[in-house]
Formats: C-alpha cells, sequence, structure tokens
C-alpha cells in the first residue's frame, strides 16, 4: 500500500516538476525577455529548486567517454560481458594501441546499498588509465519480473564467484562498502575449494565485515529492531506498472528518506547554498550540486530477501567473524584465503562502517602470511571520501595502484 500511495504521489507531482521545469528556463533563458525583469532571478531559482526537490531521477550515465592512456586520450566503451537477472557485468573497453603490454585486470564489485553502480564513477575514472576494468552493475528489482525468483545473500556469493570464474585467473577484486562481505565469502569458498580462479588481490574499502567494532548509527538501528520490524515495516510489493511487479523489496524511496535522515540539517544547507549560488550566478556551484543529487537522489528497488539476509546475517548474528556463516552446507571459512594478496582501507570519519569493521579481515584471514597483509586508514576522510572526491584521487588511489601492481605475477 505504502508503495502505491508513493506512485500516486510521483503522479501529482510530476505535472508541478515539469511546470517549474519550464518555469525556470523562461525566467532564466538568455532569449526570453522574462528573464531580464527585476526579481527573474528569484523566481527563477525558486522554481529550480521546487523542480530538483518533486523531480524523478532516473539511472545516471556514466558519463565516462575517454580516458589518457600513456598520455594519450583514448575512447572507452561501456559493454556488457554477462548478464544475470539481478546484475550484469560491465567492461569500460579501451582502444589501447597494438602490441601495448596488457594492465591488470580489476573487478570492481559496486555496493547493492540503493545507490546504482554509478556512484562509483569517480572510482572508475581513476582506475582506467592503468587497469582492465570490469563493474558489478546491479539492476533496480522493480525491474526484475517475478519469474526470475528471489535474490539472496547467498545469490550475490554465487555471482561473485561466477564474475570472477568467467575473467580467469589474475584477476584483482576491489570491493566498496556492503559488497566485502560476499566478496569475502566467494573468495573463501573459492580458496577452499582450491579455485584457479581465485583473485589475485582483495582490496576491502568501507565495509562492515565485523559491525561489532566501533557501531555506527546504521550498526545500532539494525541490532535495536528485531528482524520480524524490518519484515513488517519496510518491505512492499512493487506496484502493476513495473516490470517486477508483485516483487517483495525494500523500496529505493524508504532507502532514500533513511539517507536524508541521516544528516537532515546537512542536506537542507546544502540546498539553501544551491539556492543562493543560482542567485549569484555561481554556475560552478551550481552545477556541482545538480551533479550530485542527481547520482544521490536516483536509487534502486533491493530484493526483499538480499535484504533481510543482510540486516540478520551481517548484522544481527555476525555470522562471518564468528564463524557460523553456512552457504549451501560449507561453512564460510576466510582462513582457507592463503593465496591472495588484501588491503583494507577505512575512513577515519566513516559513519557508515565505522573504524575497526573493515580491518577484521585481515584477522579474519589468520592463514594469509602477514606480508601478504596491508590496512590504511584514510585520516578526516569520511565514507564516500575513501572511493570519491580529492583524498581518494590524490591518495587513496595511488596506494591501490601500487598494491595491484606488487600482486601482479612476473610477466615474461
Amino acid at each position: 500500500m505504502l508503495y502505491d500511495l508513493h506512485e500516486l504521489q510521483r503522479a501529482f507531482l510530476n505535472p508541478l516538476s515539469r511546470f517549474t521545469d519550464s518555469g525556470s528556463l523562461l525566467f532564466s533563458h538568455p532569449y526570453s525577455p522574462l528573464a531580464y525583469t527585476p526579481v527573474s532571478r528569484h523566481i527563477a531559482a525558486t522554481y529550480e529548486l521546487v523542480h530538483r526537490l518533486g523531480k524523478d531521477y532516473e539511472k545516471p550515465l556514466w558519463h565516462l567517454d575517454t580516458t589518457t592512456v600513456d598520455g594519450q586520450q583514448v575512447p572507452v566503451k561501456v559493454k556488457t560481458s554477462v548478464q544475470k537477472p539481478f546484475c550484469n557485468l560491465i567492461h569500460f573497453q579501451r582502444e589501447l594501441p597494438a602490441g601495448r603490454p596488457a594492465d591488470p585486470r580489476v573487478l570492481l564489485v559496486a555496493p547493492l546499498s540503493g545507490h546504482h553502480a554509478t556512484l562509483l564513477r569517480d572510482t572508475v575514472r581513476a582506475l582506467l588509465p592503468e587497469h582492465e576494468v570490469y563493474v558489478t552493475d546491479w539492476i533496480d528489482a522493480r525491474m526484475v519480473p517475478v519469474s526470475q525468483g528471489p535474490f539472496h545473500l547467498d545469490d550475490y556469493v554465487f555471482y561473485v564467484r561466477d564474475f570472477l570464474r568467467w575473467l580467469g585467473p589474475n584477476t584483482h577484486v576491489i570491493s566498496v562498502c556492503q559488497p566485502t562481505v560476499p566478496v569475502m565469502a566467494a573468495a573463501s569458498l573459492m580458496a577452499a575449494d582450491d579455485e584457479p580462479c581465485q583473485p589475485l588481490s582483495l582490496v576491502m574499502m568501507g565495509g562492515p565485515i565485523d559491525t561489532r567494532e566501533s557501531p555506527t548509527q546504521v550498526n545500532r538501528l539494525a541490532t535495536t529492531k528485531p528482524y520480524a520490524w524490518f519484515e513488517d515495516t519496510v518491505i512492499h510489493r512493487v506496484p502493476a506498472r513495473y516490470p517486477g511487479a508483485g516483487r517483495r523489496v525494500y523500496p529505493g524511496f524508504l532507502q532514500h528518506a533513511g539517507f536524508v535522515a541521516m544528516n537532515p540539517d546537512r542536506h537542507l544547507k546544502s540546498h539553501y547554498d544551491f539556492y543562493l549560488d543560482l542567485l549569484r550566478g555561481d554556475d560552478s556551484d551550481a552545477e556541482a550540486h545538480r551533479r550530485f543529487y542527481d547520482e544521490y537522489n536516483a536509487v534502486l528497488d533491493l530484493p526483499a530477501e538480499f535484504y533481510l539476509d543482510t540486516i540478520r546475517i551481517v548484522f544481527q548474528e555476525h555470522r562471518l567473524p564468528r564463524g557460523t556463516w553456512e552457504i549451501e552446507g560449507k561453512r564460510v571459512d576466510p582462513s582457507a584465503i592463503t593465496k591472495p594478496a588484501l588491503l583494507t582501507i577505512e575512513g577515519e570519519l566513516d559513519d557508515i562502517s565505522g573504524l575497526g569493521q573493515t580491518r577484521a579481515a585481515l584477522t579474519l584471514c589468520s592463514n594469509l602470511p602477514e606480508s601478504r597483509k596491508q590496512h590504511y586508514t584514510a585520516m578526516g576522510c569520511g565514507h564516500y571520501g575513501i572511493f570519491s572526491g580529492r583524498r581518494w584521487r590524490q591518495t587513496i588511489y595511488p596506494l591501490i595502484a601500487e598494491f595491484i601492481r606488487k600482486a601482479e605475477p612476473p610477466r615474461a
């Protein structure tokens, strides 16, 4: 019912959003005579603010058409390599000169936690010049027909394992936030079976490996509410207008409300500053605001089974660090990992995955030689700062690039 009410609200807001969008142009376009009235800038700014608060935000584009390799700009094409019901493995294919040595192959596992994989645009942009990049592009659950069946946390682990098998040996894995847990599980199961396609290295960034360490507001919400509360309160069925009609999901609009509720004052100030930027004619800051919220406000529905499994297994029962997680009768045992190099990265000011939660992976991989383990804490850095922004580009990415190069096998 709540999902249907949300769709009804969207139906009412869409005409208002289109009207305010047109009104903003009418009072700001240089060819419009209304743009030269005394209060035109105030009216245009008000219209645009209302438009952006009420509009629908679709999945953003990657906008990564080129990259620089060896000092030369080369085209980049996004191609789908593997298609699965809930995820596509996409390849950022660079047009490189013939005969150039191959770069390290990287599987970047994007989080399935509300936002689209394009949230990692800055991550991919930094990796592209020196790496062959593949990314997990998760599909909005409301677009997946019920006939495709459910999607559990265990299925996430299987997807990661299947992608690694498809990519073959000599692949590096970077997991950002939520996927650190299923990536660790996939690597553990592959190590236990001594599979040839185990990753060369594992880079784990700001993830909930052990949420008992430095609990955050996100962790406390998951532990102070019983499992039944989440199932009864936040799970809804997709309305009839979507391909996934009838599928049980954790709707994107509820997730977005939760994101905003974590820092309401910050978002309110951001929108007010955007309004002032429009009044002042500060186009660069206004455009930065648009880009950020075009990404931040674009959310997807999560499969209910996956979300509820994550609440129970990761946040409430801590099965991975306690050694009680079983998948198809096999225990997930990180101590079986002995081959990949392991790098954990945390942000000092991370309010989503607290300090120590990701670093716990180093302890769990008890049979991995210490010489193949490394940890880095980004001082003064929040959650998003470890994979996007200035600190990511100037400090964290160079560290990861060097770590991957060291893990590469000797070349003939």
